[in-house]
């Protein structure tokens, strides 16, 4: 269904332009061309242009942009516009709004106010869907559909929310003594007679209640995600497919149950540009959130989108210059727009698409900057972009359906988030608890592979599969980091994977809950103890960074009393109330090994328990360098070699050896026996 090379694409919205400044299709889509991008997506943001009145239909208004797309050979995602709701259904339906809070609707004036299993929206969502593709799918620039818009935004709290969630518990639990016992609702008081007596999710306390809510509320999305999706395969011609556009962080996403409902996953990805992408990091200037804030967080995001269905994916959305707010001005370097394209590109990408095309000139996201300014004039970011796409034009199908090498995969599970979001392990200065924390240690040990010259990937613990042995030969190095949330049968499927020869790194929290989200009466951790050699009884948080001996680097912020069984020590630091304590071990367990890393290592530390796990491809590379690889369809191995500084370094990599400019990247194709 996707053209037979990497789409360079962007958002384009002339429907956006003041009127006095005319009519700039033809111009825009031109400039374009000459840009060598050749796909864009519209008209997800615009229900109330489709549809002005309720009933009142204007399908045309896009006519010109997909008549001038496809006279120049330019694709077009065309997206149904079901995240932001025109004022007319808003004014007619008040009881569509979303509740963040029982009884406390969203208010009107942003976007993604809805609580979108409302009936009266669900009709009039399927209406304008209907008329658009109806309208529109038999047009030769239409390559495919993209269903709404970053879905799963808020936990709505309506009253039919909560009683479908009720039916849920009881179709789910059976009865409330099941639920009680499940829950551990003893506790404080909480035990029900009735469900009639299950309290609002608004004061809820109960770490097994918020993660089943979350759980609800994220399967509540799939749904809704994969009711668009059915509706319009229903709907288009069999040559087109069918996406979304998600933001891995929202509240009520999974993303690999939602992404089983399309034809392929996409996903945002956005980075803090500048020093944001030196290699070697520097101390991070912003918080945790939506935005990457390294090369490291650049490579995990896009392993994300990738472990979603696990093959080559979308970039929907990514930063032509500054993103945010009007004060989060930081436009790239020289370059970097290139690097970001490319590290994309080796991670599977078959789409990199900008948003958006000309900077807005009104509204919320004025400053949130396009290829075009505001002056739509091109210039550094266009010419830096046009180059981009010359380059892909030239590489052609060879970068197409790439499958990344992997030597150490780490284990995603969304569920654990969820959970350590609700208790998290880790604090702020002054003890505030920190959210993120599941992502911090997840992050450090990602990290920490692609610091020790490795190649990671993102394998989701959905799709871990059933065979510990297949697994152990593709896989030879699998970590398990902050797996909180964890079955039985998942933690005894991770022993049986030492046991067949893989290399089993184990971090903080990990097995320490089961599938309610209750601390296990075990022996930490756990079903892991006999194959990892060593375990605990006591954990705390460290206020200061320890320097440990054995192993370069520091432990930080949280620390597992580690008792060792039979494994061997590699690290350990001195405790401020005395005395050394095992911080980092290892034991040979089957065919195999497990290593305990009982704390969030820095980057020294991180850096130095995975070369201690395998050895590089190629040794010896400069700090600011990655070299990840990829097989394409043809058999060849592809070297993505990229230079994160601002200096020139001298690289050798599969026999070639070259001098890569500052912020530089070169692909080296290797040939496969």
């Amino acid at each position: 269904m996707l053209p037979p090379r990497v789409v360079l694409g962007t958002a384009y919205y002339p429907e956006y332009l003041p009127r006095e400044l005319g009519d700039r299709v033809e111009v825009d889509l031109d400039l374009m061309v000459a840009a060598g991008i050749t796909a864009i997506r519209v008209g997800e943001s615009v229900w109330s242009t489709w549809e002005p009145r309720d009933g009142v239909f204007d399908l045309e208004w896009v006519r010109p942009v997909l008549d001038g797309a496809a006279a120049r050979g330019i694709g077009v995602v065309l997206g149904t516009p079901t995240y932001a709701v025109p004022p007319w259904l808003q004014r007619a339906h008040p009881e569509i709004a979303a509740e963040r809070r029982t009884g406390e609707p969203v208010p009107w004036g942003v976007r993604q106010e809805v609580d979108y299993h409302q009936p009266a929206f669900l009709f009039h969502a399927e209406r304008v869907i209907r008329r658009i593709v109806e309208h529109h799918r038999d047009h030769p620039a239409i390559i495919g559909y993209q269903v709404d818009n970053e879905p799963g935004l808020l936990l709505p709290h309506n009253e039919s929310t909560f009683q479908a969630f009720v039916a849920h518990l009881q179709e789910t639990y059976g009865d409330v003594g099941t639920l009680n016992e499940a829950w551990g609702l003893t506790y404080w008081s909480h035990r029900l007679s009735d469900w009639s007596e299950l309290w609002r999710p608004d004061g809820n306390s109960t770490p097994s209640y918020d993660l089943a809510w979350r759980r609800f509320q994220a399967a509540r999305t799939t749904d809704f995600i994969g009711w668009q999706a059915d509706l319009v395969r229903e709907l288009r011609r069999g040559d087109q497919f069918v996406t979304t556009c998600l933001a891995y962080d929202r509240a009520a996403v999974a993303d690999v149950e939602l992404s089983s409902r399309l034809d392929v996953a996409a996903g945002n990805l956005y980075v803090h540009v500048k020093d944001g992408l030196e290699r070697p990091a520097r101390p991070p200037r912003f918080e945790v959130g939506w935005i990457g804030r390294s090369v490291g967080e650049l490579y995990l995001a896009a392993d994300r989108v990738y472990g979603s269905r696990g093959e080559p994916f979308l970039i929907t959305e990514t930063n032509a210059t500054s993103i945010g707010g009007s004060q989060l001005n930081h436009p790239p370097y020289d370059g970097q727009l290139r690097q970001l394209a490319w590290a994309m590109v080796s991670r599977g990408a078959r789409m990199v698409q900008y948003w958006h095309w000309h900077s807005i000139h009104h509204g919320a996201e004025t400053f949130w900057g396009g290829i075009l300014g505001h002056s739509l004039q091109p210039g550094r970011v266009y010419d830096e972009i046009a180059a981009i796409g010359a380059e892909l034009a030239d590489a052609g199908s060879s970068v197409v359906d790439l499958r990344p090498d992997v030597d150490v995969a780490i284990v995603w599970s969304t569920e654990s988030d969820w959970a350590l979001q609700c208790q998290p392990p880790l604090a702020h200065p002054g003890g505030v608890p920190d959210k993120s924390s599941y992502r911090t240690i997840v992050t450090a040990f990602y990290t920490g592979v692609l610091d020790a010259g490795l190649r990671p990937s993102v394998l989701p613990v959905e799709r871990l599969g059933d065979d510990p042995v297949e697994l152990a030969s593709r896989v030879p190095v699998l970590v398990v980091a902050a797996l909180y949330i964890a079955s039985d049968a998942q933690l005894d499927f991770l022993v049986a994977y030492a046991r067949a020869g893989g290399h089993l790194v184990v971090g903080p929290r990990t097995g320490y809950a089961d599938l309610e989200a209750r601390a296990r009466a075990e022996v930490a951790p756990g079903r892991l103890r006999k194959a990892a050699g060593v375990h605990y009884l006591e954990y705390e948080n460290l206020l200061d960074d320890l320097a440990v001996t054995g192993l370069d680097g520091h432990a930080t912020r949280w620390a597992e009393r580690l008792i060792v069984d039979d494994a061997e020590v590699l690290a350990s630091f001195e405790h401020p109330g005395g005395g050394q304590r095992p911080v980092v071990t290892s034991w040979s367990f089957g065919d195999g090994r497990v290593t305990v890393v009982g704390t969030v290592p820095d980057p020294g530390l991180a850096r130095a328990v995975f070369k201690r796990v395998a050895e590089p491809v190629w040794p010896g590379l400069p700090e600011s360098v990655t070299a990840l690889s990829a097989v394409n369809p043809a058999g060849e191995r592809l070297w993505f070699v990229h230079n994160w500084s601002g200096s020139a370094v001298c690289v050798e990599v599969a026999g070639d050896r070259f001098e890569l400019a500052a912020r530089g990247v070169r692909v080296v194709r290797e040939e496969l026996a």
